[in-house]
This record gives C-alpha cells, structure tokens and sequence, in this order.
C-alpha cells in the first residue's frame, strides 16, 4: 500500500514539474509575460499574415486588433472571464485583459501576451455580474493587493489560456489553407424545373 501511495506521488510530482514548464514568466520589465518563437519552414509573410487575421476572425472576434502596426506584426488587447466555484455553482469573480503581440518573417513567427490586468466582479442589485469601477489590479502586484489562494488560482488560469491561445495560433499557422476559397460562381435556383 505504501509503494502504491509514493508510486501516486511521484507521479503527481513530475506531472506537476512538466505543467510548469510552458507557463508565465518575467519580461525585462517585470511584467507577467507568455512568449514563443516557433519556425515553420516553407511560410512567407503574406501566409502568417492571412492565416493570423483569420484565427483573429474565427477563434478571437471579440479582441481588439490594432490598425496600425508596422507590416509584419499584428497587436491588440483582448480579454477573458474568470470563473471560480464548484462545477454547478460557477460564478464570474472576474475578468484578465491582456495585450497581445504576432510578428513573423518569412519562415518563422513569435508571439507573446502581456499586461494582464484583474478587474473583480461585483454582483449589481439586479443578480447580474458586473465589473468593479477603478479596481483595476494588475498581475504582477497582485501578490500584494489580492489573497493568496485567489492571486495562485489566477496566475493558474492565466496560465492556462495563454498556452490555449498559443495553441490556437499554433494550429491555424499550420493550416493548410485557413481562409476560405470565396466561390465566383453565382448559385441559380431555376424554379421551372422540380
């Protein structure tokens, strides 16, 4: 029984080591960063392009794209809600905005997420979850103005939807063709013939 229960621990333990491997770490500016570099032999930057504009459209429509970037790169802002609770009882405790930077050269691209800010939710008089005015809190000091439990389990969850993001972007680079062929021919219904 007891080799069982070490062999769980164990295997929980390098489970665990493993997970924190693709997770947050600093920038040069202290802030809270999530950055890959990932090289895809065959690509142009037309392709990168086409195939970020469309997973922006697709998977992330309600991010904020800047216009005016420098040719080669994409940027913007978007954000997340963050659930806390048993699985029957989830309530929103609040939302992580975030900025997000895409560059790529011919062959190979980077991508990374940053400023995160917390924004808690509050439940208005009418039961609806609303965000809290000038409560805006971002992650790096939140070890200081959040507990600790809530500033763990946010860091957790900011965590995991960054490495969902760069797998997003990971899987519609390698798409063969991710906009879709537009059909130049004009679909007739001839209503003589049934």
């Amino acid at each position: 029984m007891k080799k069982i229960v070490f062999a769980l621990l164990l295997l929980l333990s390098v489970k665990s080591a493993m997970a924190q491997k693709d997770s947050l770490s600093f920038d040069e500016h202290n802030k809270y960063i999530y950055y890959h570099v990932v090289e895809q032999p065959g690509l142009t930057v037309d392709t990168f392009q086409n195939r970020m504009q469309y997973l922006l459209k697709a998977v992330y429509p309600k991010n904020k794209i800047n216009q005016g970037g420098t040719p080669g790169s994409i940027s913007g802002s978007g954000k997340f809600l963050i659930l806390t609770g048993i699985t029957a009882a989830k309530h929103v405790d609040g939302e992580m905005s975030y900025s997000f930077y895409i560059e790529y050269k011919d062959q190979k691209y980077r991508y990374w997420l940053t400023d995160f800010v917390f924004t808690p939710y509050k439940v208005d008089r009418y039961g609806n979850s609303v965000p809290e005015q000038g409560l805006d809190v971002p992650l790096e000091q939140g070890a200081a103005k959040l507990e600790k439990n809530q500033f763990s389990s946010y860091l957790t969850k900011t965590a995991i939807y960054s490495i969902q993001f760069g797998g997003d972007v990971k899987k519609y680079m390698m798409k063969i063709s991710a906009t879709p062929a537009e059909d130049d021919k004009k679909k007739v219904n001839v209503t003589k013939d049934w």
